[in-house]
């Protein structure tokens, strides 16, 4: 029965990273008018969240369960035959991920399907056109920004698929009390990203550049935010940790590595330093000074091309006599962060169309751009990659199989961080 005849909605959230679950979750409470805690999912892999990541996302105080994409789907047929079924599925994955579950959805042959969700955690700089593809065939792909639902419907439209899934929301997170002053607090927070910039030299050199500001500013507060602890992992791999490089050098006191929610982080900080962070829209929201950085270059690689006209690059030069750029009101309008109160009303679409397809007697059938007819020499190859075979007899869960697991996530996080680096330098001789 269509979900709008029944007083409680009931979604699920499959994430396969801690900002991703960060993001699906906060998405489901957003779009949808459930009243419950979603039902969470993390799907085991490489990036898997640690208990201690999931927890500092700050969105929800039940642990989700860790499953494969097999799991996962038996999980949502089961709820079915209890007379429990889904009836919005948040997919907070990679777009690879995202379309194997799509297929196997489509193959449950549900009698009545959950309506899919998707979108991306943040700034879309890399693979839009692949990632989107790969999205096609959920019910909805949420757009962070006016700027990004152009450029969704353009490929769309491009390729020939159809477009009206594309609708035009914000990043679920933007909140938090606008910048204020305060007499005596002088804080710079540098945000870190595991993977931008990716080279040892580039993550030595901006480590170098923020000690080097503390210590020209030794009355400003300097803190280097960041994502995860050795050994973790996040969306993205993180071959040189900062916390080891940090090792090198002689920070003076005035300069600290920090964790935790962001939006506590930001609830201090004076300016927010980062290359390419989500971080930058979650400051730029709460109208705190913000600079991206150009010392690298402007590049696709690096992220921060997608700051070009927002009034933002800037170099460590500049920062160490005092600059505080000002953003483009303009840019600012285009990327869904404006503070002038349209944040309230950024998921109200996205919340209708929800509320349309839960109404509908039923849902039309899963018809994704990618097929064995479009893309032939590419599908399968992701399709056996996510292995989503439900008729498979489920593994029975076990200690050990739960110690193997994790030695084997400790050994490929030994190989990215320690290992990999060894044998790039080694090919370099």
């Amino acid at each position: 029965m269509p979900a709008s005849t029944r007083e409680a909605v009931r979604v699920a959230v499959l994430a396969d990273s801690d900002t991703r679950w960060k993001w699906g979750a906060l998405t489901a409470r957003r779009i949808t008018t459930a009243t419950a805690e979603p039902t969470g999912f993390v799907l085991r892999g490489r990036a898997t969240p640690t208990e201690r990541q999931l927890a500092e996302t700050g969105v929800s105080t039940t642990t989700p369960r860790e499953v494969t994409g097999a799991e996962f789907l038996r999980a949502v047929r089961d709820a079915e035959t209890r007379g429990e079924g889904y009836d919005v599925v948040v997919l907070a994955l990679v777009g690879g991920a995202v379309r194997a579950v799509l297929q196997g959805l489509a193959d449950l042959g549900l009698e009545r399907r959950p309506v899919i969700v998707t979108g991306y955690v943040g700034v879309v700089y890399e693979k839009l056109t692949d990632g989107l593809l790969l999205r096609h065939g959920a019910d909805v792909v949420l757009a962070n920004s006016r700027h990004d639902a152009e450029r969704f419907r353009a490929v769309y439209e491009g390729v020939g698929a159809g477009a009206d899934s594309v609708v035009e929301a914000a990043l679920p997170f933007l909140g938090g009390a606008p910048h204020t002053p305060e007499a005596g607090r002088d804080t710079l927070v540098f945000a870190a990203q595991p993977s931008v910039p990716v080279t040892r030299t580039e993550r030595a050199y901006v480590l170098r550049r923020l000690i080097g500001h503390a210590r020209l500013h030794p009355d400003r507060e300097v803190l280097l935010k960041l994502r995860s602890k050795p050994g973790e992992h996040t969306t993205h791999l993180e071959e040189f940790p900062f916390q080891k490089l940090v090792r090198e050098l002689d920070p003076p006191a005035n300069f600290k590595l920090v964790y935790g929610h962001m939006g506590e982080v930001l609830d201090r900080t004076d300016l927010l330093v980062t290359v390419s962070s989500t971080a930058a829209l979650e400051a730029l929201h709460r109208r705190i000074p913000t600079a991206i950085l150009t010392d690298l270059g402007v590049r696709e690689a690096l992220g921060n091309h997608h700051f070009v006209g927002s009034g933002l690059l800037a170099s460590f030069d500049r920062l160490d006599k005092g600059l505080a750029p000002t953003p483009d009101e303009t840019w600012l309008a285009r990327q869904g962060v404006a503070s002038d109160g349209s944040y309230d009303a950024a998921f109200d679409a996205a919340r209708d169309r929800v509320t349309e397809l839960l109404a509908l007697p039923a849902l039309p059938l899963i018809t994704p751009y990618y097929t064995t007819e479009t893309a032939p020499g590419y599908l399968p190859g992701i399709l056996a990659r996510h292995r989503l075979d439900v008729t498979a007899p489920e593994p029975r869960e076990s200690g050990l199989r739960r110690v193997v697991r994790e030695a084997a996530r400790g050994a490929y996080r030994h190989g990215v961080q320690r290992v990999a680096p060894v044998i790039r330098r080694l090919g370099e001789l």
